[in-house]
């Protein structure tokens, strides 16, 4: 999508103000600024509620990073928002996720998606990304299979993952965030 096509302009790459959030949120990301900051910096309040939260949840939780990741690329996949598959899916495969089982999530929601491409835990969590993200509800049997599985804290954290990255996908749809 072209700039001119934007409804919403993406901040230029050179945005020095307000330095100390520009900043943060450079630092965070190893220098850059990508496309979603370029469209969350038009807003400082939630530019920096939105970095704060997001690092808590990308870096400080103790759920494991492939179940963390799994759930965000099946938002991202539930949700059409490219932009954060394409952000996800690498730091997927680094987790210890496999293409086989990235190529199934690309197909979660559809009866074609193959939940034999993971393990009981993993197949579990893509559900439970599935019902949050297209039902709201979560059936009690699924909650209670991944609460005997995770314990209290991580299942917390991946329902609160999913949530999140909900968000993060609405946003990126809806201000048209193409990849960098």
């Amino acid at each position: 999508m072209s700039e001119a096509h934007r409804i919403v302009p993406f901040q230029p790459l050179d945005l020095a103000e307000p330095a100390a959030l520009v900043n943060a949120i450079r630092e965070r990301r190893g220098g850059e600024l990508l496309n979603l900051d370029r469209m969350l910096l038009h807003s400082a309040p939630l530019a920096s509620g939105w970095n704060g939260f997001l690092k808590q949840v990308r870096e400080h939780m103790s759920l494991d990073p492939q179940l963390r990741e799994l759930a965000m690329c099946g938002v991202a996949v539930l949700n059409a928002a490219e932009y954060e598959f394409n952000q996800h899916a690498p730091l997927f495969l680094k987790a210890g996720g496999t293409q086989a089982q990235l190529d199934a999530l690309r197909l979660l929601g559809t009866e074609r998606f193959d939940a034999g491409a993971f393990r009981a835990l993993e197949a579990d969590a893509a559900q439970l990304t599935l019902e949050m993200t297209r039902n709201i509800y979560v059936e009690d049997a699924l909650m209670r299979r991944l609460q005997a599985a995770l314990g209290n804290q991580a299942l917390v954290e991946l329902v609160g993952t999913v949530a999140a990255y909900n968000m993060v996908s609405r946003f990126l749809v809806a201000l048209q965030v193409t990849p960098e």
